[in-house]
């Protein structure tokens, strides 16, 4: 069984700007996935991106400075 550990988990409105932010990361070198969107959280969309939480900063500006409509940023144990 895989260990659990803390994440930052986060989701979208639409499918189109998950994508977009899996997109964006690539591009840009940040390291991250796009997971289902947990259990214990809502969105939207049902896909999620997970990065290391020390990286939430560098995804904030991201998504605010390319416009991607976020609902959300969450630290999770998964």
């Amino acid at each position: 069984m895989r260990e659990k550990r803390t994440w930052l988990v986060v989701t979208f409105h639409t499918t189109a700007a998950a994508i977009g932010m899996e997109k964006l990361c690539a591009a840009r070198g940040l390291a991250g996935r796009l997971i289902p969107v947990p259990r214990a959280l809502t969105a939207d969309c049902g896909m999620a991106w997970r990065a290391e939480p020390d990286r939430r900063a560098a995804l904030e500006s991201l998504a605010a400075g390319e416009g991607l409509e976020v609902e959300g940023f969450y630290e999770l144990i998964l």
